[in-house]
């Protein structure tokens, strides 16, 4: 009963603070759909998605209808691609994708996560195929999204994977020129990736989940933002405080979702990520609780300081409310969708390079970041290397979703749509860094991964 109250405080808040359940994934193993033919293997994939997912997106829409709660989005993750492909014969993988696409519309979702590659410390052979595959896959499929892990704490940054995928997101830009480059939104470079991330474009069902698991993403800017406008004289202490217990309420009803749906599904409940992920709407933006600590605009000195006290304070009042909080869980700063940061691009506040400091301290990293499209895929391999390193040697998740905007530069404004909203073509660094990315090899892990 305790829990239901909670809830029932939290839905108020949903029509004038925006709170909703952001994602509701199910995450489905593909490892029994290994086959030494491709074309049985997407067979196999297919009808295991469709059959395990029939009634996701029924279920969730029925708990919105029970419960009042909007579930945005109904999404699957699945077990990397390159590990199940790697068994057959294929010499290219795009069918793979063609197929969870398939799977996608079949079952009605919005997107399907797991057309990646785990690569930290070297390639496969499957590796090597998915990753050539990916900008072709991205642009003839419409719900299939992709991620490459190229570094660990444990293992270093695979400096051959962080050149190649600087190539694939140039490739990816070009064949989806029509559409302001829209590829490249839907590809993930991660640094320490998490199997159990409900969020796209990076989410994957990891090798040691499951059969099947229900994983919700909570969200809700505009709640904490609320909670503060009431709290103007607050010391810092005083707005952690506040952070938390909003937090807090709002994993509750997190919880209630994911276990009630995973319940109906057969399936077991999996974890529970507490991530502000903005969207384009006014009210619903990570920039405009920075701001209302007392930043004139998100990108000013000290936004480096809020984002930290922010994304801790999420953390900590999410894991008292759940023993299931997992994912990234604490705040998203994806550019084109926080109308509060396109706004501090705009006016020159926000930078490129105070957005690579901020995501030292956030769940995740640069993130649907436009860049002019003439920019070289070496540079943009220097970008993937610089936000691996944050996570590898901060031992923390870090993740790059950049668009480099075919046709278009800074000044010009790339227009996605829906969710992932618009964004200014931000400027980046001109000078070379090809002789440094073409060294190839591994940067060794940090001393602190011997824990051994």
């Amino acid at each position: 009963m305790a829990m239901f109250k909670d809830v029932l405080e939290t839905v108020r808040m949903i029509e004038k603070e925006r709170l909703d359940i952001r994602t509701i994934t199910m995450g489905i193993s593909l490892l029994d759909c290994i086959d030494s033919s491709g074309a049985k293997s997407r067979q196999k994939i297919y009808e295991k998605i469709t059959r395990l997912a029939e009634n996701l997106v029924k279920e969730g829409e029925r708990i919105e209808n029970e419960l009042g709660i909007p579930i945005v989005n109904k999404r699957i993750s699945v077990t990397p691609i390159a590990l199940i492909a790697g068994s057959s014969d294929d010499l290219n993988y795009v069918e793979y994708a063609k197929t969870l696409d398939a799977a996608a519309a079949t079952v009605g979702i919005n997107f399907i996560g797991g057309f990646s590659a785990l690569v930290p410390k070297g390639f496969t052979k499957g590796d090597r195929i998915l990753i050539d595959s990916i900008p072709e896959a991205l642009a003839t499929t419409n719900c299939v999204c992709s991620s490459v892990n190229l570094g660990s704490s444990k293992a270093g940054i695979n400096m051959d994977a962080v050149k190649r995928l600087g190539e694939v997101i140039k490739e990816t830009a070009y064949l989806t020129r029509d559409a302001d480059s829209i590829g490249c939104a839907k590809f993930v470079a991660f640094a320490n990736a998490v199997e159990d991330n409900p969020f796209m474009a990076g989410a994957f069902h990891g090798v040691g989940e499951a059969e099947s698991v229900l994983n919700v993403g909570v969200s809700g800017p505009g709640v904490v933002k609320r909670a503060l406008e009431k709290a103007q004289d607050a010391s810092f202490g005083e707005m952690a405080e506040i952070i938390k217990k909003t937090a807090f309420k709002i994993t509750r009803a997190g919880h209630l979702v994911g276990t009630t749906v995973a319940e109906r599904l057969n399936v077991p409940f999996g974890i529970l990520d507490l991530s502000l992920a903005p969207t384009p709407e006014i009210g619903d933006s990570v920039a405009r609780i920075l701001e209302e600590m007392g930043l004139e605009h998100c990108g000013t000195h000290g936004t480096t300081a809020a984002l930290a006290m922010l994304n801790d304070a999420v953390k900590k009042g999410g894991i008292m409310a759940s023993t299931s909080v997992g994912g990234f869980s604490g705040a998203f700063i994806p550019v084109s969708e926080d109308e509060g940061m396109i706004e501090a691009v705009e006016c020159g506040a926000l930078t490129f390079d105070k957005l690579e400091a901020m995501t030292s301290v956030c769940s995740v990293g640069i993130d649907m970041v436009a860049i002019p499209g003439d920019t070289p895929a070496s540079t943009i391999s220097g970008i993937l290397a610089d936000e691996a390193a944050i996570g590898v040697i901060n031992n923390k998740t870090t993740g790059v979703r950049i668009i480099p905007v075919y046709g278009k530069d800074v000044g010009d404004t790339a227009e996605f749509g829906g969710l992932l909203g618009r964004a200014p073509i931000m400027p980046v660094n001109k000078n070379d860094c090809s002789v440094f990315v073409n060294r190839g090899g591994q940067i060794p892990a940090p001393i602190h991964s011997f824990k051994n």
